[in-house]
């Protein structure tokens, strides 16, 4: 029993010393920098992080100003087609007002010429009718 108890305790201080070693050597490779190296590596993050916002900012200004042309030649071919469309409409009011007014001179020249007939067999109706009575009081 005391040869076992030596043997537990020759485990645990050799446990110990195995434990304490690994951990020496986890903590020297993990130990945390001096102050200027650390320093150096958030200088050198920051400098990381800066270089890949620059990118970022300047693939958005390129998409932006895509976006802008893009949006531009879309306007641009609106007016057009708007212009073109109202010339079009124009051309079209010109064509149907003239028709109009050809149709309205046309009428009122036909209407005008019935009048005149119309007024000339009335004049040589009364006419022939007054120079009946004239006859008719002569004989």
């Amino acid at each position: 029993m005391a040869q076992d108890h030596n043997n537990l305790t020759k485990g645990l201080l050799l446990g110990f010393l195995a434990g304490g070693a690994a951990g020496a050597i986890l903590a020297l490779l993990y130990a945390p920098k001096s102050g200027k190296e650390f320093r150096a590596d958030i200088k050198n993050k920051t400098d990381e992080y800066l270089d890949e916002a620059e990118k970022y900012l300047a693939e958005a200004k390129d998409k932006a100003k895509d976006l802008i042309n893009e949006g531009r030649k879309r306007s641009e071919k609106i007016i057009t087609d708007a212009k073109s469309k109202s010339e079009e409409i124009l051309k079209d009011a010109e064509k149907i007002f003239h028709e109009a007014k050809t149709k309205t001179t046309e009428t009122v020249l036909s209407g005008k010429e019935k009048i005149d007939s119309e007024t000339s067999k009335i004049k040589d109706s009364v006419k022939a009718g007054i120079d009946a009575y004239k006859e008719a009081k002569k004989s």
